[in-house]
């Protein structure tokens, strides 16, 4: 069932979106060559702690998840794209790495994610960097009411075909309010002017992800990591954005 909210719990889902910034942020500036994706994970378990928040990851048990999440942040290196599990390793030179956060602040949730380049960058990776952010800046420009939700995944496309990428459909965005993931799905690509018409109210996790020469993805031995088929790497960008009367208001920005 697909969820509206007020104008005022918008404006209560501010504090979400704001922490959600604040964690990503902050990790982000700790992913230096020889730190550890365990103590990522430990930072931003400590920021929760202290701000009273509540993770969304560490019960997760969906029905693709192996077993319990376990972990409160998605650490996806090099050719891991999404629901990367944190686990011993230390970051290395070149690193191309995703962080996806999602936490609940006074029972309202947000969930964003960035991808970066620890030390050295390869052109082609901040490249698909890049190009993840521009699919979501498009794709945030058409979360407007009277649209429909296949200008958003069609946008998101757009960019994605331009760049020469393939878009992989089983992952996308969703809506996103008291819980983590809440109908509707978001594909990455689609057919304008179809789907759900957008209406104030409606809040969407948008996040464009693509890899370099595949859109095809295999699962790691730990049951949660996904990697592209071919050893390729990925990018992953994502915004909680409401859809208001005056437009769209992205909540993690």
């Amino acid at each position: 069932m697909v969820e509206l909210r007020t104008p005022a719990q918008i404006e209560e889902m501010r504090a979400a979106g704001a922490f959600v910034r604040e964690v990503l942020d902050t990790v982000a500036a700790s992913a230096e060559v020889g730190v550890d994706l365990l103590d990522l994970d430990a930072l931003a378990h400590k920021m929760i702690k202290e701000r009273g928040a509540t993770s969304c990851y560490i019960d997760y048990h969906p029905s693709f998840g192996a077993m319990p999440f376990g972990k409160v942040i998605c650490t996806s290196v090099n050719d891991a794209v999404l629901h990367g599990l944190p686990h011993a390793y230390r970051l290395q030179d070149g690193d191309l790495l995703t962080l996806d956060f999602a936490c609940s602040v006074d029972g309202w949730v947000a969930d964003a994610a960035t991808s970066l380049v620890v030390g050295t960058a390869r052109p082609e990776d901040l490249e698909l960097i890049e190009t993840s952010r521009r699919a979501l800046d498009a794709a945030i420009e058409q979360a407007r009411p009277g649209n429909r939700m296949g200008d958003i995944s069609a946008a998101i496309g757009g960019v994605a075909r331009e760049a020469g990428l393939k878009v992989n459909l089983q992952f996308g965005g969703h809506g996103v309010g008291r819980t983590m993931h809440e109908d509707p799905h978001v594909p990455n690509d689609g057919r304008a002017g179809r789907g759900l018409k957008l209406r104030p109210g409606l809040v969407l996790a948008l996040e464009p992800w693509f890899l370099h020469t595949t859109d095809e993805l295999v699962m790691d031995p730990d049951g949660w990591t996904l990697r592209s088929a071919d050893g390729s790497r990925g990018a992953h960008s994502e915004h909680t954005v409401a859809i208001t009367e005056d437009g769209p208001l992205v909540l993690t920005a």
